[in-house]
C-alpha cells in the first residue's frame, strides 16, 4: 500500500475545516451562492488558473495548466444539499433548518478543494485539468446541475479528453469500488391520474371507480419486472403513492392518483418499461372505462462507466489504498446520479470511495448522516494521482 500522499495528508485540518464550514451552511440545488463564493475564493487563494463562475446559475469551474501538453482532463465534485432537517447533534451541524448535507457532497467537496490546492503548488502534470463544481445533482430531473452545465457549453468552454466523478459509499474506510458498463440506474417518475366517475358506495353500478381501477393498475405494473424481464436484466418499478378517498367510507371517489418511480440499468430496457406502462394504463382504460393520465418524467440516464476509464481509475484508487482494497467489479446499484449525463458525452468512470458507517445506520440521504473526515486524504491523494497518472511529465 503507497502512503497517502504527504502534503495532502498535511492539508487535512483545513479540508476538515472546509468540510464542516460547508456541512453547516448547507444549500440547496441551483441556491448554493455561499457554497459557489467558498469555492471560488479557495481556488483563486490557491492560485488557479483560471476561476469560472456562473455556470448553470452557482456552479464554478476552475483550470489548472503545468507544461506544454495539449492533453486535458476534468474532475466533478457535487456542491448541494437536500431538504432534510438534520438530527446529528454535532458542533458543525447545519445552521439552516430543513436543509443539509446528507449525501456528503460537503466531503466531495472538500476533497477536491484540497487536490487543487496541491496540484496547484506542485504542477507536476503536464497539460490541463478542469475543476468541476457542480450544482444541484439532488434535483433529480433532466434540468438538473450536470445537464444544465452540458447545456451551457461544459465541455466546449472546458474541452476534456475524460471525466471523472467519485462518490463516498458506506464501505469500510479506505476501500474504493468502480466497474466498467452500467453502474448506476436511471431514475424515471410517473404520475397517474385516474378519473372515474363518483357516487354513493351502495350503488357502485352507476359509477366507474377510480380505486378499483387503478388496484388493477398496480397490480400490473408489479408483473413488469417479475413476469416481463430476464431476470438477469436488473429494474426496479416501485409504486411509491395512491391517493383515492376521503373521510366518508359510503363515497365512491371521482378520481384518485397513482405515482412511484423506475429504475434500470440499461437503455433498452427503460424504453421498454416506459411502453409497457403506457400500454397498461391504456388497457385499464378500455376494461374500466376510468380514463388514465400518463405523467411520465424521465429523469438521469443509467450512468456507463468507460472500460479503460474505470481499468485506470481502478489502477489509481490501488496506488493509494492497495490492491487488496479496491473491487474493480463492484456490483452495479440502482441509485442515479447526474454524473451519467457527463459520461454520455465523454470517456470517463465514477468511483465509490469508503467512509465507513454502515455498521452506525449513518447511510446518505438519513437525518444522522454526516462524512467521515478521516477519508479526506484518501479521497485528495486519489485525485492527485490521477491527474499525475492521466497527465504525466515527460522526463
Amino acid at each position: 500500500m503507497v502512503p497517502i500522499v504527504n502534503r495532502v495528508a498535511g492539508l487535512q485540518a483545513e479540508m476538515t475545516a472546509w468540510r464542516r464550514h460547508l456541512h453547516a451552511h448547507p444549500e440547496l440545488g441551483f441556491e448554493e451562492h455561499g457554497t459557489s463564493a467558498f469555492v471560488a475564493d479557495k481556488l483563486r487563494g490557491f492560485g488557479v488558473d483560471e476561476v469560472h463562475t456562473g455556470m448553470a446559475g452557482t456552479g464554478v469551474v476552475g483550470v489548472l495548466r503545468a507544461g506544454s501538453g495539449r492533453r486535458s482532463i476534468a474532475l466533478r465534485a457535487d456542491i448541494d444539499a437536500l431538504p432534510i432537517h438534520e438530527h446529528t447533534g454535532l458542533a458543525w451541524a447545519s445552521t439552516h433548518p430543513g436543509r443539509m448535507h446528507a449525501c456528503g457532497h460537503d466531503g466531495h467537496t472538500a476533497m477536491l478543494l484540497g487536490a487543487a490546492r496541491y496540484l496547484a503548488e506542485t504542477r507536476n502534470f503536464d497539460g490541463t485539468v478542469h475543476l468541476v463544481f457542480q450544482p444541484a445533482e439532488e434535483v433529480g430531473g433532466c434540468d438538473s446541475g450536470g445537464a444544465r452545465m452540458l447545456a451551457e457549453g461544459l465541455f466546449e468552454r472546458f474541452p476534456s479528453e475524460a471525466v471523472y466523478g467519485l462518490h463516498n459509499h458506506p464501505t469500510p474506510v479506505g476501500s474504493f469500488g468502480v466497474r466498467p458498463g452500467p453502474a448506476l440506474a436511471s431514475n424515471d417518475d410517473f404520475v397517474l391520474t385516474l378519473r372515474g366517475k363518483g357516487g354513493h358506495a351502495a350503488r357502485p353500478h352507476l359509477g366507474r371507480d377510480p380505486l378499483a381501477a387503478g388496484c388493477q393498475l398496480v397490480a400490473a405494473l408489479q408483473n413488469l419486472v417479475a413476469r416481463e424481464l430476464d431476470p438477469l436484466d436488473s429494474a426496479v418499478v416501485s409504486v411509491t403513492r395512491f391517493h383515492c378517498g376521503g373521510e366518508a367510507l359510503n363515497v365512491i371517489a371521482g378520481s384518485a392518483e397513482i405515482a412511484g418511480t423506475i429504475r434500470t440499468l440499461r437503455p433498452e430496457t427503460r424504453a421498454t418499461l416506459e411502453r409497457r406502462l403506457r400500454e397498461i394504463a391504456s388497457g385499464i382504460e378500455a376494461a374500466t372505462g376510468v380514463t388514465v393520465e400518463v405523467d411520465y418524467r424521465r429523469g438521469y440516464p443509467p450512468l456507463h462507466n468507460h472500460a479503460a476509464e474505470a481499468s485506470k481509475v481502478a489502477a489509481v484508487a490501488a496506488e493509494i489504498v492497495g490492491d487488496g482494497n479496491v473491487d474493480p467489479a463492484t456490483p452495479p446499484l440502482m441509485a442515479a446520479e447526474d454524473f451519467a449525463f457527463m459520461l454520455e458525452r465523454k470517456p470517463g468512470a465514477y468511483v465509490l470511495m469508503g467512509i465507513g458507517g454502515a455498521d452506525e445506520g449513518k447511510f446518505v440521504h438519513t437525518p444522522i448522516y454526516d462524512f467521515n473526515d478521516e477519508a479526506l486524504p484518501i479521497g485528495a491523494s486519489y485525485w492527485v494521482r490521477l491527474v499525475e497518472r492521466s497527465l504525466p511529465r515527460s522526463g
